[in-house]
């Protein structure tokens, strides 16, 4: 074996005989074990729902008409308020009279033969009684008497037609409230065909809004009516607008008030719609504002509370032992549908079997088995060893650093 081999052989030799001494000779450093615990006390437990939504009045009002025309004249603009009854617009309505006049005659003109047939009619029916004319003869004034009662009919609702058209050309608010949309001018043309052309959008009383928001499936669960409501928006960011639930409304294929389905749905997500009550006597709240909703699903004030930690803690004896702690009954476990934690009582750990209510991400609710001031068990912590290597002798025949030499060369 020639000398570059030997130095290759006796340098992997040299290497794991330094791994060997670091495993076998390494200094460990003594672990450090803590005791983690808490305090039982009196605390809430809230869970809430996050969603988006829309400011809307409670009652909401689309004035439209019922026939067709050109719009003559408006009474009412944008933020006008408005009583019931009082008038908002006019349409032109020389077609409409016109239309009544033409009615007006026909109905005249009818009860004219009306009244004619009736009258030949009665005296055919006793000329027929008595045999005096043939029974062609009575057929025929019976009918041109019931042709002539039912084109007076005809003409009569006709005319109730005509005068009710005339009626809607004259356009009043229906409710009391504010013009929050006017959609025509005056000269505009409206056509009445398939759907009822809009002119006005009035809300009843803007100092009583609703919020409808859009719950995830996920959430909607926890949704009831009551629930206290918490929102902001955009438009004041400093301000906490209050509110309740007050209807959450089923996924069906019904349409709701705004005109959409109840819920929602998209590729990924389904949202459902919570309608929530709010005040707003500064009138701060504007109909279309986004919100930004947070319902309290659950909210249980001033209630005996741990950390849910608690439960999830097992006594290690030997490590306990090295604080100085005893445990009492280490092979307790949670039976009768109670929970099991750890009492800590001056050097020892004693077990306790409690009742518990709602819960939280991060605490549970103690019904009975605790008391206010109890401290209870977290966790027990310790810290890893630390591991030094030792100095290893440098093999003779493993290469030095480079330069390490130079000294010698000098020399």
């Amino acid at each position: 074996m020639d000398k570059k081999k030997k130095i290759i052989v006796w340098t992997a030799a040299a290497i794991v005989v330094v791994a060997g001494c670091f495993l076998l000779t390494g200094k460990k450093g003594g672990g450090k074990v803590s005791l983690e615990t808490a305090k039982v006390s009196r605390s809430s437990i809230t869970n809430v729902v996050t969603a988006t939504g829309t400011v809307e009045p409670v009652t909401e009002v689309d004035v439209g008409t019922q026939v067709s025309g050109i719009i003559d004249k408006l009474y009412a603009d944008y933020n006008d308020v408005v009583k019931a009854g009082q008038l908002i617009a006019e349409m032109d309505k020389v077609n409409l009279e016109a239309e009544l006049r033409s009615a007006t005659a026909q109905l005249a003109s009818s009860k004219t033969e009306y009244e004619y047939q009736q009258k030949n009619y009665a005296r055919s029916k006793v000329l027929h009684e008595k045999q005096l004319i043939s029974d062609y003869d009575y057929e025929t004034a019976t009918y041109n008497y019931e042709k002539a009662k039912a084109t007076y009919e005809q003409n009569q609702a006709a005319m109730v037609k005509v005068r009710r058209n005339l009626e809607y050309a004259t356009i009043t608010s229906p409710i009391d409230g504010v013009v929050i949309n006017k959609v025509v001018e005056e000269g505009q043309t409206v056509a009445a065909g398939f759907e009822t052309p809009t002119l006005f959008t009035i809300a009843a009383d803007l100092t009583q809004m609703q919020v409808i928001a859009d719950v995830d499936e996920a959430d909607i669960g926890g949704v009831a009516d009551g629930q206290r409501v918490s929102f902001t928006v955009d438009a004041y960011p400093n301000d906490v607008f209050e509110g309740t639930v007050k209807q959450v409304r089923l996924g069906d294929s019904s349409e709701s008030s705004s005109g959409t389905s109840a819920s929602s749905s998209s590729s990924t997500v389904v949202t459902y719609e919570v309608v929530i009550t709010a005040d707003n006597p500064e009138l701060k709240l504007k109909p279309r504002l986004t919100a930004n909703v947070t319902i309290y699903t659950l909210e249980r004030p001033d209630i005996l509370v741990v950390p849910n930690k608690a439960f999830r803690f097992i006594p290690e004896v030997p490590l306990l032992e090295r604080l100085g702690l005893s445990v009492v009954n280490p092979e307790t476990e949670a039976s009768d549908g109670k929970r099991l934690v750890w009492l800590k009582q001056d050097s020892q750990l004693t077990p306790k079997l409690v009742e518990v209510g709602t819960s939280d991400t991060n605490v549970t609710e103690i019904i009975s088995g605790l008391s206010d001031g109890d401290e209870v068990a977290l966790a027990l912590t310790e810290e890893l060893p630390v591991m030094e290597a030792p100095q290893a002798e440098r093999s003779p025949f493993m290469p030095g650093p480079p330069g390490g030499n130079k000294k010698d060369e000098k020399k």
